[in-house]
């Protein structure tokens, strides 16, 4: 992956963001006193005391003596890892919409127009034969038609949908409890290095986090956050995967259940969520109708994106699905090369383009 890189404002977002009891709210503070979080950092302690209270000042005042903006930006670079504040164009749109959305994410991978298309998959870690392969059909065919498969990177059934979305040559995001430089459970790695490739890692703790207890139930929210609802394929009745459903309610986001034995432990925690209202579903074609999407979820998705400027609009509109030197869009656009670099390399991270190699593009 080539080394991402960043604006000198987004150092302040990451260094403030490691500070403790400096939140999204306070962020906003310190942005909308000082204008921009480069001159909040460098703040005497008595302007920022009008903003801040005592306890969030001292770990400031603190996190300035040890901690230098440049250095960590640079080597969040050197790993490949990507920043994205909340208000940029990156973040992601339905993240943005619940309350108190996380301030900073960090991801590995990409993000693109089409992820907000999202459903995402959770269950318990200790799945039956029956979870697994339900699972896997579900996730396979939900990727097949274009939505992006959100889930946790852990065992049992969130790596059997991150495994599924895969192998369907789909797209998946796996939601971290920890840095994206941190891969947990250990045994996930290889798992992880494909999802980067064909989706992300995407968590809003810093780099080096480990993947503490306490993390998890943050993570969940985001998993929530990221879609427009949450299977839940097998949950005991007290399962942490119920967490995630939770929130996804609260959000206003749908809750879809796939149902289980009667016998078995392992669905009571489904059960109940059906009893409560969540939508029963046995298919990923219930769960395309439920949420009024066709089969190629995808192109709703890029439609729906961020307007694009005029040369982006041009530029796509001169490229076919076949390969196309860079010199040729240039020529055919009237726009000098390097201006058609620049902007192919916006549509190539918007998912939008491909790029061939030896300057050569396809539109997706």
């Amino acid at each position: 992956m080539a080394t991402a890189t960043h604006s000198e404002e987004t150092r302040y977002w990451v260094a403030f963001h490691r500070v403790p009891y400096v939140g999204g709210a306070r962020l906003r503070k310190l942005r909308e006193h000082f204008g921009d979080l480069g001159t909040a950092w460098a703040a005497p302690a008595g302007a920022l005391g009008t903003v801040l209270d005592d306890r969030s000042l001292s770990h400031v005042l603190q996190a300035r003596e040890e901690y230098a903006p440049e250095a960590e930006m640079a080597r969040i670079e050197r790993l490949g890892i990507r920043v994205v504040t909340l208000g940029e164009d990156g973040y992601p749109a339905l993240l943005k919409e619940i309350p108190a959305p996380p301030p900073v994410l960090y991801l590995k991978g990409t993000m693109v127009p089409g992820d907000r298309v999202a459903v995402a998959m959770v269950g318990t870690r200790k799945m039956t034969h029956y979870g697994r392969d339900v699972a896997f059909q579900i996730a396979t065919d939900l990727a097949a038609a274009g939505v992006t498969v959100v889930s946790g990177l852990a065992r049992g059934i969130d790596a059997i949908a991150h495994e599924a979305a895969l192998r369907a040559e789909g797209r998946t995001v796996a939601v971290m409890g920890s840095g994206v430089n941190v891969i947990y459970p250990p045994e996930h790695r290889t798992l992880a290095g494909r999802i980067e490739g064909a989706g992300a890692l995407l968590s809003d703790y810093p780099p080096d986090r480990k993947p503490d207890a306490q993390n998890f139930p943050a993570r969940n929210r985001i998993v929530a956050g990221l879609t427009l609802g949450t299977i839940v394929v097998e949950a005991p009745e007290r399962s942490g995967t119920l967490i995630t459903s939770d929130f996804a309610a609260d959000y206003g986001r749908e809750v879809f259940v796939v149902p289980g034995s009667v016998m078995s432990d392992q669905s009571r925690g489904c059960h109940r969520l059906l009893r409560n209202g969540a939508r029963l579903v046995s298919s990923a074609a219930d769960v395309l109708e439920d949420l009024g999407l066709d089969g190629r979820a995808t192109e709703t998705a890029v439609q729906q994106a961020l307007p694009m400027d005029e040369d982006e609009r041009r530029l796509l509109a001169l490229l076919t699905g076949e390969p196309q030197h860079i010199d040729e869009v240039a020529e055919a656009s009237g726009r000098p090369v390097h201006h058609v670099a620049a902007t192919l390399l916006t549509l190539e991270l918007q998912g939008m383009v491909r790029n061939l190699g030896a300057q050569h593009y396809a539109r997706r």
